[in-house]
């Protein structure tokens, strides 16, 4: 379920504010300004080295390593572009692209299982990122949709779309395609698509998942914990899901779809996805 984008994140700390902020180390060790010059070192004896000169002050003015892993410097993340059309009518397909998916449908339809199913047998490195995941990566204090929903449910849903956000833009700048999943609601066009869009880029490429009522409601039960909803709610989300029909966006109905087969039809979706991009 889709709401505003979020607030900034907090600002770092301002001038004189925090611990770092006119600290000095004479003033945790008063006295120490009394001290006279410091002794000499004692002589080495012969055969052994010199001890190396201490770091001096001017390491303290030097600029901060670049973003690195390691030795492996990493691109800035940025909006992914538009994917380019293939030159021919026969090309490679999706399964040799990097591409940014977005799989959109209602509690049951089984966005994750694809969207693994699909990230484990492409050819090229490609990443899951599940809104539903990385929201329960808070624990303590976890807005459970179980309870209803409220400004903090509202706060922690806007983190972690920005968060998958980010990490998709990350993933996607060192060349590593990405398949994320969510209960986007067609009736708020700015704040569902249009928010993973800003997050994301305009390259992302949506697609509906949108099983029959019936088997949404049977896969619904198989499930334990926070992930599963009542009847109730299950039916309503499903009904406002049936507004993408007539959007101009794909829709796969998986109802008689086993998950190879759904993510099979998935690569012939995002095949002419790419040679067409859908206008969201």
């Amino acid at each position: 379920m889709q709401h505003a984008v979020g607030s900034p994140l907090p600002p770092p700390h301002q001038p004189g504010h925090g611990p770092a902020a006119g600290w000095s180390p004479a003033a945790h060790h008063p006295g120490q300004h009394q001290r006279g010059p410091a002794a000499p070192p004692p002589a080495q004896p012969p055969g052994y080295p010199a001890p190396p000169p201490p770091a001096g002050p001017q390491h303290a003015s030097m600029p901060p390593p670049p973003d690195t892993t390691g030795h492996v410097s990493l691109p800035p993340g940025g909006p992914v572009a538009m994917p380019s059309p293939p030159q021919a009518p026969v090309g490679p397909g999706p399964t040799a692209a990097t591409l940014a998916v977005l799989l959109i449908g209602p509690a049951g339809a089984g966005k994750t299982s694809v969207a693994k199913y699909w990230a484990d047998h492409r050819r090229v490195p490609t990443a899951h990122i599940s809104l539903d995941d990385v929201r329960e990566w808070v624990r303590s204090g976890f807005a459970d949709p179980q309870t209803g929903w409220n400004d903090n449910s509202e706060a922690q849903y806007r983190l972690a779309r920005r968060t998958c956000g980010f990490a998709a833009r990350n993933f996607l700048a060192n060349g590593i395609s990405c398949v994320l999943d969510d209960a986007v609601f067609p009736d708020r066009p700015v704040v569902g698509l249009g928010g993973w869009k800003r997050h994301v880029g305009p390259g992302l490429l949506p697609v509906v998942l949108l099983p029959g009522l019936d088997v949404v409601l049977e896969r619904n039960a198989e499930r334990t914990g926070n992930r599963r909803l009542s009847d109730e709610e299950v039916a309503r989300i499903h009904g406002r899901m049936a507004g993408w029909y007539g959007s101009g966006l794909p829709i796969i109905d998986n109802s008689q779809l086993d998950i190879p087969e759904t993510a099979r039809i998935l690569d012939d979706v995002l095949t002419r996805a790419i040679a067409s991009p859908p206008k969201w």
